[in-house]
């Protein structure tokens, strides 16, 4: 098993026989990114995009080095350390034949619970080490002037080659993960998720052993009714976290951090990251204006954006035509894009409706015409608007959940209030939500914890310890939020038969909730609270939000539906029950999720 923090340091000499370049600036990783980096564009912006021919982060190629008699201590699989000595050894061989090394400094988190940090890349990884960059706190933030004329001395470390593929792994991609000696070795992803996840994997280790629980949360300050509000909200990929972390409630929002969270056992609550990691597919300056100026400005990094003709950010392209396709040649076929497959469509061999399913899916092997929906933008904290200083970050006060729920079973309130540290980390193993760009091909329900998956160690432990966190705090809010649909999904919502909860929804339902505003009741077969539609206390929030999405047992009544809704209950409950027993939680949170009756 890992060995406790503090114990290991990395030494601050570089274990290779390289050329390294020191903490280059922007501006050089600028022109080593357009140099060395392959397909990378320029946009009318002036900041650069990356097509990678990784789409997305691969857990079925993620090890930690372990006996395979220890599998049960971890949530990812183990690699035996003989062959992972071997694919590290391999790795070395390809840094040291090309002779160079990007080295990046820094600390992730800030103020005195951060924790030093350094990543290296090869070259035709330049452009992740100037995304890394960006969300990193510098040296100079973080040490003494004194300090900082010492040699830097990490506690983690992340290696990244991402021309370095490895043939006997999935997807000819390696991510390494040594807990003892705080190092995690990246080998053929160029997707920069792996570069991010790399370190907040070991941070997880590293502040569980110090009593606490990174989050996979955003946070925001908000000042209502003369109250300044800590809330961090919680949520998988594709439910809308980064979007509600930028939403704007009451008299001031100052977006603090928008991934990743530290909380610890005195109740307080720091942040990882100098910067946001946002999905940026229909991205619009409407909806979401602090992301979209973010995402163009000139400082920004931007990965897998469509760009159009004049090289202006398209961010709800979807389907490419064959013209398009054949702009995009190159980098499709280095994408992986069958040049058969390719050649057909743009000569007009195949047509688009010979190769989508109902739901607009390709079939294998036509996964080109369809521009991926997990491209994403790196953004500086400088270049976030009202962004809040990590010197005036309050105590946390409010901790939600975000709950992407979509199909004709959706029935999730559109926010809920828990009555327990209990109740609440049973919902936060749960982490329920429905699969969206960021899972590929794959759709329907999906069930992970709310560290997930950058959690090493036996998924229950997550739970005792979230609610021995939230148990200290007696005056934390804890709820979740329904981001998704209730009653179908978005084709359902076209044909009037759903109803979808939208950005609007959410972020009235969230001002409510942080100024206190909202009348609650009982739900009578889950034990949660949420909003009494019946009371006259509720008609502000009932003209923003329709009481169905409030209520969605209103939606199946009225609609001569309440057998499916029981039917959904009963299931719900066995599901949840049969989950959360398979990961060991605690029965006093497995009963959570079962044993309730009704009133």
């Amino acid at each position: 098993m890992p060995v406790s923090p503090g114990e290991f340091r990395h030494d601050p000499e570089i274990p290779y026989s390289v050329h390294v370049i020191e903490n280059p600036s922007q501006e050089d990783l600028r022109a080593l990114s357009q140099y060395h980096t392959p397909h990378i564009y320029q946009s009318k912006y002036g900041n650069l995009n990356r097509i990678t021919r990784c789409k997305a982060r691969m857990a079925q190629s993620t090890y930690i080095i372990a006996p395979i008699a220890e599998q049960g201590f971890y949530s990812s699989k183990v690699m035996l350390p003989d062959r992972a000595a071997r694919l590290i050894h391999y790795q070395r061989e390809y840094i040291e034949r090309l002779g160079t090394l990007l080295r990046i400094d820094g600390y992730q988190g800030y103020g005195p619970r951060a924790t030093a940090v350094q990543w290296l890349y090869t070259p035709e990884g330049a452009n992740l080490a100037g995304m890394q960059q960006v969300l990193s706190f510098p040296r100079s933030a973080m040490e003494t002037k004194q300090q900082q004329e010492q040699p830097f001395r990490p506690h983690l470390r992340v290696i990244m080659t991402p021309g370095c593929l490895s043939k006997e792994t999935p997807g000819e991609i390696a991510v390494i993960v040594d807990l003892e000696r705080w190092t995690t070795y990246v080998l053929g992803s160029d997707y920069f998720g792996e570069s991010k996840k790399g370190m907040l994997r070991m941070l997880n280790e590293y502040v569980y052993q110090l009593g606490g629980l990174v989050l996979h949360a955003g946070a925001k300050a908000v000042t209502i009714d003369g109250r300044r509000v800590m809330v961090a909200i919680m949520g998988l990929s594709g439910t809308g976290k980064t979007t509600t972390t930028f939403s704007h409630q009451g008299d001031l929002t100052e977006p603090i951090q928008d991934d990743m969270i530290c909380l610890w056992p005195d109740g307080q609550c720091t942040v990882t990251e100098n910067g946001c990691f946002a999905k940026i597919y229909g991205l619009r300056e409407d909806a979401e204006p602090v992301i979209y100026r973010g995402t163009i400005h000139r400082d920004a990094w931007v990965e897998n954006g469509y760009l159009d003709k004049e090289m202006d950010y398209d961010f709800s392209k979807n389907i490419l035509s064959p013209d398009e396709v054949n702009r995009w040649r190159v980098a499709l076929l280095h994408t992986g894009a069958q040049l058969s497959n390719l050649e057909a469509y743009v000569s007009g061999e195949v047509k688009i409706e010979d190769i989508l399913d109902n739901y607009g899916v390709p079939q294998d092997g036509w996964d080109f015409i369809q521009w991926t929906q997990n491209g994403r933008s790196i953004i500086p904290m400088a270049a976030i608007e009202s962004a809040v200083g990590m010197d005036h970050v309050p105590a946390v006060e409010s901790l939600g959940m975000l709950n992407r729920d979509e199909g004709p079973n959706a029935a999730t309130p559109g926010v809920i209030r828990f009555t327990s540290p209990e109740q609440a980390a049973a919902y936060f193993m749960l982490g329920e939500t429905s699969m969206t760009s960021a899972a590929g091909k794959e759709r329907g329900k999906t069930r992970s914890p709310f560290t997930q998956p950058f959690f090493p160690r036996a998924p229950y432990l997550q739970a005792k310890r979230f609610e021995k966190l939230a148990a200290h705090m007696p005056d934390l809010q804890l709820w979740l939020m329904n981001t998704g649909y209730v009653g179908g999904d978005q084709k359902d919502v076209d044909a009037g038969t759903a109803l979808k909860v939208k950005i609007r929804h959410s972020s009235a339902m969230l001002e409510a909730l942080l100024g206190n505003r909202i009348a609650w009741k009982k739900d009578r077969d889950f034990g949660y609270e949420i909003v009494d539609t019946a009371d006259s206390r509720n008609a502000p929030l009932l003209e923003k939000v329709p009481d169905e999405i409030l209520n969605p047992v209103l939606f199946f009544n009225r609609r001569g539906q309440q057998g499916q809704y029981r039917e959904w209950v009963e299931q719900m409950k066995e599901d949840r029950w049969n989950y959360l027993l398979k990961l060991g939680v605690d029965e006093e949170i497995l009963h959570q999720v079962h044993t309730y009756t009704g009133l």
